[in-house]
């Protein structure tokens, strides 16, 4: 039924939590395949850019660290992964990229927040669920 799978993942509780409803789908699933997509929207300071030399699209090692327990995780349940590290900000990539590459399914943790956060802050759950063409599911 669901395929190819998307999970956003950032390494937090939320997308541990996630992860395992992932899992879980694709193991429903015979062939499924999931994509981790960890979107880096870090933007490096001055002193950065022109005290050391940045390689373009080098992912940072301590970004890789964040998402090794995602991994792990689905490694673990021997469902075969793909992984994407994707720079810009969260919301916007995890969209292009759910909407390019035809995913049956995008799974993403939600951090709970209340109405006046979310209208504030803004919610990258909301953000995605709005805008790919496919099911979302959101866990809590």
């Amino acid at each position: 039924m669901f395929k190819r799978i998307l999970l956003a993942g950032d390494g937090s509780p939320h997308s541990l939590r996630a992860t395992d409803k992932a899992i879980y789908i694709a193991r429903k699933t015979p062939d499924a395949i999931v994509t981790l997509i960890h979107v880096i929207d870090d933007i490096p300071v001055r002193s950065e850019v022109i005290e050391t030399e940045i390689p373009c699209r080098t992912v940072p090692e301590h970004r890789k660290a964040q998402v090794a327990s995602t991994e792990e995780k689905v490694a673990l349940a021997n469902i075969p992964l793909n992984v994407k590290y994707i720079y810009g900000e969260p919301g916007t990539a995890i969209v292009r990229e759910a909407t390019t590459e035809s995913y049956d399914l995008v799974v993403i943790g939600s951090r709970g927040l209340n109405q006046f956060q979310q209208m504030v802050l803004g919610s990258v759950s909301h953000k995605v669920a709005k805008r790919v063409p496919c099911p979302v599911f959101i866990v809590k």
